[in-house]
């Protein structure tokens, strides 16, 4: 089971920035990708930004090249760096954590 906090939302003019962190605690040894998500009123909820354990990130057509997703694997967290905010950014940020399973074996014989 892994456990997310987020923190660093608030009010920003337009074209000001925010830094928003998501620390992850429990079993994060599992974590295959984390990713930040939005939900503004009305409307569906939509991927912003995303980073595997690999490193490979993943934006969304609206935020890319303004919002950048990072990582510190010391700290467990994961940092939205959003920039140039716009009032249509206006929405609840939220992360998730995509967990590896435990596999089932398939086998393919005649």
């Amino acid at each position: 089971q892994v456990e997310l906090v987020e923190s660093g939302g608030g009010l920003v003019q337009p074209g000001g920035s925010l830094r928003l962190s998501c620390a992850a605690s429990g079993s994060v040894f599992a974590i295959n990708l984390m990713g930040w998500y939005r939900r503004a009123p009305g409307k569906q909820r939509e991927l912003v930004a995303s980073i595997s354990s690999g490193g490979n990130t993943n934006y969304g057509d609206l935020v890319k090249g303004r919002f950048t997703i990072s990582r510190d694997t010391t700290k467990n967290t994961t940092y939205l760096q959003m920039n140039s905010l716009q009032p249509e950014d206006t929405a609840v940020y939220s992360c998730t954590a995509v967990l590896a399973g435990q596999g089932t074996p398939v086998t393919v014989s005649s």
